[in-house]
C-alpha cells in the first residue's frame, strides 16, 4: 500500500515536471494561438455587426453580399 502511494506521488511529480517542460517550450506558441484566436473572434463580431446593420438599413446590399458567399 505504501508502495502504491509513493508510486502515485512519483507519477504525479513526473507529470507536473513534464507539463512544466511542455508549456515552457511551447508556451510562446500557445500564447500566439490565443492572441490570434482573440483577433479572429473580434473580427467575426465586427463583421456580424456590420452585416446586421446592412441587413437592417440596406437589405438589397446585404442580399447581394449573401448571394456572393453562397455561390
Amino acid at each position: 500500500m505504501l508502495r502504491t502511494i509513493f508510486g502515485i506521488g512519483a507519477l504525479a511529480l513526473l507529470g507536473l515536471f513534464l507539463l512544466q517542460v511542455f508549456f515552457g517550450l511551447f508556451g510562446f506558441l500557445f500564447a500566439l494561438l490565443w492572441i490570434l484566436l482573440r483577433w479572429a473572434i473580434r473580427i467575426a463580431i465586427v463583421g456580424a455587426v456590420v452585416y446586421l446593420i446592412l441587413r437592417l438599413f440596406l437589405p438589397e446590399t446585404a442580399k447581394k453580399i449573401e448571394e456572393q458567399f453562397t455561390k
